[in-house]
């Protein structure tokens, strides 16, 4: 009994595992977009707001460096180291901007760090100096003097009436915007971070509501393919989930009728088939027995077992003949023919029997051609007469009428029997159908179905109307030729 239970939960667990499997393949995939999404957008954000810092702070140097190089132009011109060293201090902060002057050797005249600049022997390495004393202003970021601190800086030539008087070069730290861009960085990975959370158990409930009914479906397909047909798939969904749940369901509808059909053709096939089969073996019992020796009942024995065997054969034929016509392997020789020959051929074979009952024919046709396989449609024809034939009166007419309609080849064929009721004409055209008519007539209802399969696979159409006492009417559509 446990290991009853325990196979039991291994099942339910492996069927979870495998919705599972859809749900985080799902969730994994929107999970990858959501990231992938929100990472390029935060990443081009941090981009332009770097950027955009970047930009205007070496903006903000030029304009320094481009007011204070004349204020100092002026004071090296009229070679007043005092007043330099004034400027100097007061537009120079040893924290956050250092200003320095350079004479038009490369020489330091002042400095706002003299503490640090004093232990610099050569200032040419220094970025900027040296084009800065080519007459190049030159500008960028780079590590302090002697410092690893990443800075802003700005060399600018000063010259007056073509004399370079030296140069300026200014710069500024990046401690403060580095410290104030990284709290932007984590406060937008914390948004980042939260978007994602929140964005995870949208996909995940998203996620659940695709997931779910395709388990659904699933279970109702290997529903079906294990033959429960009268099960209904109801998805509460308004989309393409939905519609295929409809078509599941028709498709189930049709999978049942077909297997109620293929039972129901089981049981008609084994039902004709015995009967005549049973009738020849009691024959040749009878005739075992004796019979045989007089002559009478010989006779009538083998005329049994005749009239049972061409039955047999018969039938067989027909079931040979609607087989291939159903499975699409009975190959049509198309080509162009006259209807009106068609039909003749199709009257002249049934005079016999029309004459054996007293039925006459009255035909109305107009010369039209089509595209077909003659022996084919010879075939259903005579079907269709042979019907109209058995379920007429003595001394009765069969109307037959050709006619044009539009690109079609109209063929109707009215009988004067009995009709049949409005609830037999659904399903007069299936196999080993039989009216309340045709019980009373041999037969086993299978010659309209032929008759149909042969119309339809010439790309045409069937159909049928009739009332109680009215007799019947066969209309066939068929495609005109050229």
């Amino acid at each position: 009994m446990k290991r009853f239970a325990k196979a039991s939960l291994t099942n339910r667990w492996l069927a979870s595992l495998q919705w599972n499997s859809i749900h985080t393949k799902l969730l994994a995939n929107y999970l990858l977009l959501i990231v992938l999404g929100t990472s390029l957008m935060s990443g081009c954000i941090l981009w332009m707001f770097y950027a955009f810092f970047m930009q205007s702070r070496q903006t903000d140097l030029e304009n320094w460096a481009a007011a204070l190089s004349e204020s100092i132009a002026d004071v090296l011109e009229a070679k007043e180291p005092q007043r330099l060293q004034l400027i100097v201090q007061r537009y120079g902060a040893a924290d956050n901007i250092t200003l320095r002057v350079f004479d038009a050797q490369g020489a330091l005249l002042a400095t706002s760090d003299p503490q640090t600049d004093q232990q610099v022997t050569n200032w040419l390495p220094i970025p900027g100096v040296a084009e800065a004393l080519h007459g190049h202003s030159a500008q960028g970021m780079a590590k302090g003097v002697l410092s690893t601190n990443d800075r802003l800086y700005i060399a600018k030539p000063m010259t007056r009436n073509g004399q370079l008087l030296g140069l300026l070069r200014l710069s500024i730290t990046l401690d403060q915007f580095q410290r104030q861009f990284a709290r932007v960085i984590w406060t937008i990975l914390a948004a980042l971070g939260l978007t994602i959370l929140l964005c995870a158990l949208v996909s995940d409930r998203l996620a659940r509501s695709l997931s779910k009914p395709i388990e659904v479906m699933r279970n109702f397909a290997m529903r079906v393919g294990g033959g429960q047909f009268d099960d209904r798939l109801t998805i509460r969904q308004s989309t393409e989930l939905d519609q295929l749940a409809t078509e599941l369901n028709r498709m189930s509808e049709r999978l049942q009728s077909l297997d109620e059909e293929r039972r129901a053709f089981l049981a008609n096939v084994s039902h004709e088939l015995r009967t005549p089969v049973s009738n020849v073996q009691v024959t040749i019992e009878a005739l075992e027995r004796g019979a045989v020796d007089e002559l009478e009942l010989r006779e009538r024995f083998f005329q049994t077992i005749k009239e049972e065997t061409k039955r047999l054969s018969g039938l067989i034929h027909d079931l040979l003949d609607l087989g291939r016509l159903e499975a699409g392997v009975a190959p049509l020789e198309i080509q162009a023919i006259a209807l009106r020959s068609v039909i003749s051929r199709a009257i002249r074979a049934m005079e016999v029997r029309m004459q054996a009952k007293n039925v006459t024919v009255d035909v109305e046709m107009a010369d039209l051609q089509i595209m077909g396989d003659s022996e084919r449609l010879l075939q259903a024809l005579l079907n269709l007469l042979d019907n109209a034939i058995k379920y007429s009166q003595p001394k009765a007419h069969i109307f037959i009428a050709a006619y044009r309609h539009k690109q079609q080849a109209l063929i109707s064929i009215r009988d004067q029997g009995s009709g049949m009721p409005e609830t037999d004409l659904p399903r007069i055209f299936e196999q080993f159908y039989t009216t309340s008519r045709s019980r009373k007539q041999s037969g086993v209802g299978l010659g309209l179905a032929i008759a149909r399969r042969i119309i339809e696979a010439h790309g045409g159409s069937i159909t049928v109307s009739s009332k109680p006492g009215q007799g019947a009417v066969f209309t066939l559509s068929l495609p005109l030729g050229g």
